[in-house]
């Protein structure tokens, strides 16, 4: 039997536990329908969802329809509990999108049909409530295609008229139809799969009227993907039954879990004690779930929503929608701080947007919440829940902070034994873009694993502006170049240096402060719209032109949440409740009175000890501050960036940058920190100037390589440095392994140096290395545990005693280990370049004497 989980999501009052409550009941699962009125609906068991008439939290329940088994999931539709229904999103093969037929798509509908696009899940729609006064068939289905999609199908049409409106949406299948083939169920399926195809439906959830035609589609044309042997799971929601137990709920994604399999965490392994099948407050409990099912595990105590399991845990789950209001917690007298902060936690646990803080300065509490009604359900939980009574201060907007132009900031970080410098480009994006973070850093530079780590600071926590001190958004953030230390470079330096680089760059950039603004649908009797337009204008909002049906017009736009989330109970009061209005957060936008807002918050960035844009550097054995606006007089590093592309250019090429620090430069930061380089190659590294770009290689440096020079060249290094090689090797690595050998035999005969190239032999069980001679190179192959560069470093050590010696290597790290054994530096490009020169030399030769 094919088994299905699927999610039902709405705006309030649209029918969709309405429509839960129709599946039961037609599969069998229940005997009577329920009413959300009557209080007597299959997952609305809590008593504030009965008090409300509202879903709170999503439910699931388990029901059999032909040939499907089905998980349901029903997920709240209120906005204040959005980021409820966005986190089950993650588990779901397929999604049913209720709407109102008397309300039509209202603005928190388009935000859920947003997050299914963003999630790729397929969709179909019931448009409920038939039953009531409404536009019309037609004209729904003509605003569901404008606002979603024109591959919006109603699926009650004739069959001729249904295959007509199905291969439309296939090129392929328009083809085939008009050759006379109507469109077959697997491309039907395949289309719905890849969301080219939206099965729509008319009814009434209230008297089951349509619900079977919507459980057939599902049936026969939606089908789950493939999943792979190998273990993974998803968990989606934390919550305690009833005993206080801690569940974690969860999707395997692939292979099987059982009873007393070890899960682990980031820094913690448990055994799950028992699996449950939930359906409504009921379970049933099993040895074994497979990929595919949804479940409920007990024992894991330190498991969070999003995380993954096994090959999940690779990958991280991210939501869209967040908490634009903040409140402080009123402790009464009595209270103890810590007990209600544990109390908090604990709900923190079950919805991670409440974000719990404890500001340790002022020795408060302070949460985020999307609107007054999850702030009244909170407050009625924690009374139920721990048996306290709790208060909140007047909600407070959540303000954001962006920048308007590029910016580049530097961190340095060297007190005594440490050494990091960052460089960030920080480019303003567009509205809703969050944060993202690349690199163009090339790794000749700064090793690999380090550009990571500094990517991965960039992104682990809310870096805040410097207007208000709130948290940056709509920012790409670039690291352009980076160095490290051999011995002297630790995680956490690379930390401190990063969250500096991004301060500075703020310092100096224009920065804009952010406000949150609702889209709104309002409703008012037609003889009041002129003072709901006036309200509008007063606070600042934009609507369309207003739209009147019978005794009612409609006013669609958007508005500050400052100014509008008092708005609803003013509207009831002198409409005396014929008004309604459906508000949906938008996103984040300039501020409207933003000097009135960082007038009043008051914030300096200049002391704002826990975020310090100033950089720390070393002189005479002691660690010294720099400020922010003098750090580009002392880094060490000097990125060279095309100006005209920087003020222009939003898309920055990798070339574009480039490191500029020489070799003198950088034995500069190593004796500073080592001390003086005594052995005999120092003289050669000090005479020794890298070649100017784009000129050929003059006869005084032709004359210091020497027949005892020794130039060691990290083979594979090489090879993945160079694009033709690292085709070669894509396909055959064997034969890009001896194209770089007759590459350099035949560099080695016009400069007669002794080179060695070193491939790594590491991994080869019981290797005892090799050395041979091919033509005029020795080939190194390393034994088994002995890397390229551990020879290397030996190899050079032991060589610069009595030679000069170069290494032709991209690895930063090994660039600086040579370094300090007297050797010089090589890179890839460096090495290329002087293989070119010296292929140019003779050709010529060859032309001269042909």
């Amino acid at each position: 039997m094919k088994k299905l989980s699927i999610g039902i999501l709405a705006h309030v009052d649209a029918g969709k536990t309405t429509l839960s409550e129709a599946f039961l009941y037609l599969s069998g699962r229940l005997k009577t329908l329920g009413r959300v009125d009557h209080k007597n609906t299959f997952l609305d068991t809590f008593e504030l969802e009965k008090l409300r008439g509202i879903t709170i939290f999503s439910k699931q329940a388990m029901f059999e329809w032909k040939n499907t088994a089905f998980t349901l999931l029903d997920t709240p539709g209120h906005v204040d509990f959005s980021s409820e229904a966005e986190r089950t999103l993650q588990v779901l093969d397929a999604a049913i999108l209720v709407i109102s037929g008397t309300d039509g798509i209202q603005s928190h509908t388009q935000t859920l049909w947003q997050l299914l696009k963003q999630n790729s899940i397929p969709t179909a729609i019931f448009i409920n409530k038939m039953d009531l006064p409404n536009k019309g068939k037609k004209a729904l289905l003509d605003e569901i295609k404008a606002k979603f999609s024109d591959n919006c199908v109603d699926f009650c049409c004739s069959d001729d008229e249904l295959s007509e409106q199905i291969a439309v949406c296939s090129e392929t299948l328009l083809e085939k139809y008009l050759d006379g083939q109507a469109p077959q169920a697997d491309d039907i399926s395949n289309l719905i799969f890849n969301r080219e195809l939206f099965p729509c439906f008319f009814g009434s959830a209230l008297s089951a009227d349509g619900v079977e035609n919507i459980l057939d589609c599902l049936d026969d044309y939606f089908i789950t993907q493939k999943y792979p042997e190998e273990f993974g799971a998803r968990v989606f929601k934390i919550t305690r039954d009833s005993s206080g137990n801690r569940l974690t709920h969860m999707k395997i994604t692939g292979g099987s879990l059982s009873v007393r399999t070890l899960l682990s965490g980031k820094d913690w392994q448990e055994k799950v004690n028992q699996i449950r099948l939930y359906s409504g407050n009921k379970y049933q409990t099993c040895d074994v779930v497979n990929a595919g099912e949804i479940c409920t595990v007990t024992g894991l105590s330190q498991s969070y929503s999003g995380e993954g399991f096994g090959f999940e845990s690779q990958t991280s789950s991210e939501t869209t929608l967040e908490p634009v209001l903040t409140y402080r917690v009123n402790l009464k007298q009595g209270d103890d701080a810590h007990t209600v902060l544990g109390y908090l936690k604990q709900l923190e646990e079950e919805d991670p947007m409440l974000n719990v803080v404890w500001n340790e300065q002022l020795q408060e509490i302070h949460l985020r919440l999307m609107g007054e009604i999850q702030l009244e359900i909170l407050t009625q939980l924690i009374k139920d829940r721990f048996n306290t009574d709790i208060e909140f201060d007047t909600g407070r907007i959540v303000y954001r902070e962006t920048i308007a132009e590029k910016v580049i900031g530097v961190g340095h970080f060297e007190p005594l034994r440490h050494y990091v410098e960052v460089h960030l480009l920080i480019e303003p994006l567009e509205s809703g873009s969050g944060i993202k973070a690349d690199t163009i850093c090339k790794t000749d530079d700064l090793d690999t694993n380090w550009q990571r780590l500094i990517l991965t600071h960039i992104m682990e926590t809310d870096h805040v502006g410097v207007l208000t001190g709130s948290p940056i958004s709509d920012v790409k953030i670039t690291l352009i170049c980076g160095k490290a230390h051999l011995k002297h470079t630790e995680g956490g330096d690379f930390r401190q240096a990063t969250y500096r680089a991004i301060r500075q760059g703020l310092m100096q950039a224009k920065s804009i402060l952010l406000e949150p603004y609702y889209s709104f649908r309002l409703e008012v009797p037609t003889e009041m719209i002129g003072r709901a337009m006036t309200d509008i204008q007063r606070m600042n909002g934009e609507f369309d032109d207003p739209v009147t049906e019978c005794e009612t017009t409609i006013l669609t736009g958007s508005a500050p949440v400052s100014e509008m989330m008092s708005y609803p109970t003013e509207l009831t009061s002198y409409t005396k409740g014929k008004g309604k209005i459906f508000l949906s957060v938008k996103g984040y936008f300039p501020c409207h009175n933003a000097d009135d807002v960082i007038s009043q918050i008051g914030y300096d960035a200049e002391h704002d000890t826990l975020h310090p844009a100033d950089s720390v550097f070393c002189s005479h054995g002691a660690g010294f501050n720099v400020k922010w606006n003098e750090v580009h007089n002392y880094q060490h590093l000097h990125p060279e960036i095309e100006k005209k592309q920087v003020e222009t250019d939003n898309n920055i090429r990798r070339s574009q940058y480039s490191s500029s620090a020489t070799d003198k430069e950088i034995e500069e930061i190593f004796v500073k920190t080592y001390g003086e380089i005594k052995n005999r190659s120092y003289d050669a590294f000090k005479s020794s100037k890298k070649v100017p770009a784009k000129t050929e290689l003059s006869d005084e440096t032709l004359s210091r390589i020497k027949e005892d020079d020794y130039l060691l060249v990290d083979g594979y290094n090489i090879i993945f440095a160079w694009d033709e090689l690292k085709k070669i090797a894509k396909d055959d690595l064997s034969a890009a392994r001896s194209t770089l050998i007759r590459i350099l035999s035949n560099f080695q005969g016009m400069r007669k140096c002794r080179l060695i190239v070193v491939f790594d032999a590491y991994k080869v069980k019981g290797g005892s290395g090799s050395i041979e001679k091919d033509g005029n190179i020795h080939v190194v192959y390393t034994k088994e545990a002995e890397t390229a560069d551990m020879y290397i470093e030996k190899a050079s050590y032991d060589l610069s005693r009595r030679h000069r010696v170069r290494v032709a290597t991209s690895d930063a790290i090994e660039q600086m280990i040579i370094l300090g054994h007297g050797a010089e530096r090589l890179s890839s490009n460096d090495l290329k370049w002087e293989i070119e020169q010296a292929d140019s030399q003779l050709a010529l030769l060859i032309k001269k004497f042909s």
